[in-house]
């Protein structure tokens, strides 16, 4: 389900996007603000509210919010947004059966941490949209993964004949915090914003076992890598840090010395297969 920004929602993407693509090198530094606009969190939950989902590990619902008092749920979440008290909760982590027998980890966070992360991407996609290369495709307005195909497929008809189906391992569990808040601080230079991401990056992850059994684990924390996949802010993350490889593919001259292209969509650097590697992470420390 597509929902429109409100007019003023609209307009300050737009102001954003326009000055990220007028000057490549600036550095925003007043995003917070933004983030805490009532305007901001009100549509960032009727973002949330049509994506629907399980509750986190506080078992609220969206039932639960509305019989509430959704604009009094509303008014505290932005109050603690903007007092700067508010702190994450726990993601819950459920295994998803894949179709190979193996099991995709999604993390799912509480209802109250996907607004305020939904209100992140409202005012952080714009900027970042400007930047990511034509070769990604996934989690991108007007792209699919038929545009990666046609893409591959325009480079097969040009006679580039060898095709390699490069599939990350582990992607989002393995983005390396430090690189990728290098990343975001190309591009924004507040403090209380990137302290917010770094604050969800590092969140505890609570699993529950066969027999009921609940524990915490600081796995993100301790080894200072991992974005929960299944969060509103993971796929904006996962783009910018594979932008890294895409932008240092180029810049270190592979693409001209081998006429290789890279073609991307979330974690498969291409969607035709001729040849399987694995990488087990992102060689790109030459384009932050």
């Amino acid at each position: 389900m597509s929902l429109t920004p409100p007019p003023k929602v609209q307009k300050l993407q737009t102001t954003l996007d326009a000055k990220a693509k007028e000057s490549p090198g600036y550095r925003f530094y007043r995003l917070y603000d933004k983030v805490c606009r009532q305007d901001i969190l009100e549509f960032a939950y009727l973002r949330c509210r049509s994506n629907d989902g399980a509750p986190g590990v506080d078992g609220q619902t969206f039932e639960d919010i509305e019989a509430y008092g959704r604009d009094r749920w509303l008014d505290e979440l932005t109050t603690e947004v903007r007092d700067r008290t508010y702190q994450p909760s726990p993601v819950r982590r459920v295994l998803i059966p894949k179709p190979d027998g193996k099991q995709r980890p999604l993390g799912i966070a509480t209802i109250r941490d996907r607004v305020v992360q939904m209100a992140v991407v409202l005012v952080l996609e714009p900027i970042f949209e400007a930047d990511l290369p034509p070769e990604q495709h996934a989690y991108r307005a007007g792209r699919s993964a038929l545009d990666a195909v046609r893409q591959v497929h325009g480079h097969v008809s040009m006679g580039h004949n060898d095709v390699v189906d490069a599939d990350l391992s582990g992607y989002f569990d393995s983005i390396p915090h430090s690189e990728l808040l290098k990343s975001l601080s190309r591009r924004i230079s507040d403090r209380h914003l990137l302290g917010l991401i770094k604050m969800w990056l590092v969140a505890p992850v609570e699993e529950t076992d066969d027999r009921g059994r609940t524990r915490r684990t600081t796995r993100n924390k301790d080894e200072g890598r991992g974005s929960p996949q299944g969060s509103p802010l993971s796929p904006l993350l996962a783009n910018i840090y594979m932008r890294r490889f895409i932008v240092g593919w180029k810049l270190l001259g592979h693409e001209q010395r081998l006429d290789a292209h890279v073609v991307n969509y979330a974690d498969d650097c291409a969607p035709r297969r001729c040849e399987r590697t694995t990488f087990r992470s992102v060689p790109e420390r030459h384009a932050a």
